[in-house]
């Protein structure tokens, strides 16, 4: 153990020292690239010292210590997940759902109704919120998309949420974005361990599958994408990691695919062959790329 990691000794609840503010960067870029600002000091702090109560450890250079243990690899995911910021609401930027009805779903629903297979991808989907609004489009569009070989999946990093979305149960705090029809048409009230809220409807989770991935690591899916969503997700990458994190995608996207970014995303000058502007933080596959 890193002697200046371990001096002074903290408490829970103590100050964290910039040595174990520079560990936890460290640990949080190689595992999942993510890159923290010295301003993020004590968001992280806060964060971890609920992992610390959790794991029943005085302090955060004991943490550090646990984290890079060997024998401490299941730690990793809470770590990463503490670090990131899950917040999301239905029809989040609604700009995009109207390119997607307007220009980007009709040409694919096309392809489908003639047998084709069409795939979105939304990276980082958080509580789900963003693949059922996905969802409700295409349903709205082609009531038979289930017959159709059309398919949603949805990644993230964090378990926690991926169980939220895999349920489909949003508390009445959380159907931001949502008309009455949408709630009407889609989802049920119900009430869950004396929560209430509104599930969503058995055709809106059939037409998504949930998967945890760490978008730094391995991507095990086959095949092409037709859109791919990574909306608020690549400001936490510094420009490096932003610049082949895009190659990959336009690797797996199909040749005349869609990628769409988060309202303060751009897609950097290093990238720029890679995707052609298509609007607001809307990009297609550049020809020839």
């Amino acid at each position: 153990m890193n002697a200046a990691l371990h001096q002074p000794r903290r408490v829970v609840g103590g100050e964290m020292s910039d040595a174990v503010f520079a560990a936890v960067s460290r640990i949080a870029h190689r595992e999942a690239g993510l890159v923290l600002a010295q301003s993020k000091m004590a968001m992280v702090k806060s964060r971890l010292t609920r992992r610390l109560r959790v794991l029943k450890l005085p302090s955060f250079e004991d943490y550090i210590e646990f984290v890079e243990n060997p024998g401490n690899a299941g730690e990793m995911p809470f770590l990463v997940s503490a670090l990131t910021t899950n917040v999301s609401h239905f029809f989040r930027e609604k700009h995009h759902f109207d390119r997607l009805k307007s220009e980007v779903l009709p040409p694919l629903l096309k392809k489908a109704a003639a047998g084709g297979r069409v795939r979105i991808w939304s990276a980082g989907c958080s509580n789900g919120q963003e693949t059922y609004s996905m969802a409700m489009t295409l349903l709205e569009m082609d009531p038979n998309i289930l017959s159709r070989d059309v398919r949603i999946l949805g990644t993230d990093i964090d378990n926690d949420v991926l169980q939220t979305a895999r349920e489909g149960f949003y508390a009445n705090t959380m159907l931001s974005g949502l008309e009455d029809n949408h709630l009407r048409d889609w989802f049920s009230a119900e009430s869950l361990e004396g929560e209430e809220g509104y599930r969503a409807s058995q055709k809106l989770r059939d037409l998504v599958t949930y998967r945890k991935l760490n978008l730094h690591g391995d991507w095990p899916m086959n095949g092409c994408f037709d859109i791919i969503f990574c909306r608020n997700v690549v400001i936490y990458f510094d420009e490096d990691t932003q610049t082949r994190l895009y190659q990959r995608f336009q690797n797996i996207l199909s040749d005349d695919g869609w990628l769409f970014l988060g309202h303060s995303e751009r897609i950097g000058e290093a990238a720029n062959s890679l995707f052609t502007s298509s609007g607001v933080t809307a990009y297609r596959v550049a020809k020839g790329a």
